[in-house]
């Protein structure tokens, strides 16, 4: 976003300051992915509008969107099937809990089922 976004300061109060700068507290974008013991990922079945089609999710993932489409990318791979990743979830089509937690849990990632 940008600085002079005008969504990101509903709430601050005027300042009459002239060397007044905004501070939104937004993270830097250089911000490392931490390692993948670090991470705790659930991976869970979803239905909703899907039309009834069931999806695998795996959610939990903090750092860089790369590294997060990066590891889509493998997981689709390795579960032979399509999938995308939106808002910081990783969707895989098709009912593939037990598969991505052990995949995950072999690349070390602490994963774990949720429903």
């Amino acid at each position: 976003m940008g600085v002079n976004d005008w969504k990101s300061r509903l709430g601050v109060v005027f300042s009459t300051n002239p060397d007044f700068q905004f501070d939104g507290g937004e993270e830097e974008p250089g911000s490392e992915t931490p390692p993948p013991a670090k991470q705790r990922l659930i991976v869970k079945i979803d239905k909703r509008h899907r039309g009834g089609k069931q999806v695998t999710l795996v959610t939990g993932f903090t750092g860089k969107e790369e590294d997060l489409q990066e590891l889509g990318r493998q997981l689709k791979n390795k579960c032979g099937t399509g999938g995308s990743v939106k808002e910081g979830e990783i969707i895989i089509q098709g009912d593939f809990r037990e598969r991505v937690v052990s995949l995950l849990q072999t690349m070390g990632y602490n994963a774990k089922r949720g429903n």
